[in-house]
């Protein structure tokens, strides 16, 4: 059973709902501790108070904000607990939203609320019914640790979640990372859409999503612990250098959807390059000597054709 990280309650407009907050998710990365290469020993971080230059105890350790080089402001936990907030025990609801109206990269971490003993049950049930029929998520206020903080409930498996939230300010601009506009023929961008049907699935089931490094690292671990060798992995294939630029764009994209091919099975079209009309005028409205010559070309063959019928026309007989 996951321990719990918060208690409180719920509030839906005039209905409380008591829960619990357990996490949602387990971190299955290997850890390591620093450690004296010498002896094997453990290397730990102690904590020091500077003018005192002794190891201070955790019952002395405190918060205390750096308003200025020179001055610090002590801040008790009891202080933060004792503020007003109307979040500081509850999870407030303030609005219901489309999901697709948020933008995922607001969303993080999820936790599950568990509703606290039998009393919550019929409450809790009855926000996870209305969730779900309403086909909308709560966008909610909650205080923890020191702060209060946007998070966003829905249900997943008859379990209400909750996700933490950036607040909007704290989402940066991408607009100083977005590359210079670029040409694209509808032809590309066609191809791009054909790989990416090519890779589209119902799920994330697979081996493909597997975390290999944590396993790589385990059978690591099992190999030193029984004094063998480790395991031998394939070298992987150094990547490619990234050309100045794209000589084929169309060709890349092509070789993509056939190795998508390949990889389903064979269950997938590959799409031939289509002709390119409007690419070949574009192509040569911007190279003046093959223009030149496709003119010269073209001349010489209207006036060879007239010379021909010229000749193969019948003379009119004389009167």
């Amino acid at each position: 059973m996951p321990r719990t990280v918060w208690s409180g309650a719920i509030s839906f407009g005039l209905v409380t709902v008591p829960i619990h907050v357990v996490s949602a998710w387990e971190d299955h990365s290997v850890r390591f501790h620093q450690v004296h290469l010498e002896d094997m020993s453990r290397v730990r971080v102690r904590k020091v108070c500077e003018i005192e230059d002794r190891e201070v105890p955790n019952a002395e350790i405190g918060k205390g904000y750096q308003l200025t080089k020179e001055e610090i402001i002590p801040v008790l936990d009891e202080e933060l607990r004792e503020m007003p907030l109307p979040t500081a025990k509850a999870i407030e609801i303030e609005a219901f939203v489309p999901l697709e109206s948020i933008d995922p990269i607001q969303i993080g971490d999820g936790y599950y609320l568990q509703p606290d003993g039998q009393v919550a049950a019929k409450p809790y049930t009855l926000l996870r019914k209305a969730l779900e029929r309403s086909s909308r998520v709560a966008i909610a206020k909650y205080a923890w640790s020191g702060r209060e903080r946007l998070g966003l409930l829905r249900v997943r498996d008859n379990v209400i979640v909750l996700h933490a939230m950036h607040w909007a300010d704290e989402i940066r601009d991408p607009a100083e990372l977005k590359p210079d506009d670029v040409e694209l023929t509808k032809d590309e961008i066609a191809e791009a859409e054909h790989l990416i049907d090519r890779l589209t699935r119902d799920d994330l089931e697979g081996e493909e999503f597997t975390d290999r490094y944590t396993q790589a690292v385990e059978a690591l671990l099992e190999a030193k612990r029984e004094h063998r060798a480790p395991p031998a992995v394939e070298e992987p294939k150094a990547p490619a250098k990234a050309p100045a630029k794209v000589v084929d764009l169309m060709a890349a994209l092509q070789e993509s959807v056939a190795k998508a091919k390949a990889s389903r099975g064979g269950d997938a079209t590959v799409h031939e390059m289509p002709k390119k009309k409007a690419a070949t005028k574009k192509t040569t409205k911007n190279s003046p000597a093959k223009t030149a010559a496709k003119k010269a070309t073209g001349s010489k063959e209207t006036a060879a054709k007239k010379r021909a019928k010229k000749t193969s026309a019948p003379k009119k007989r004389s009167a």
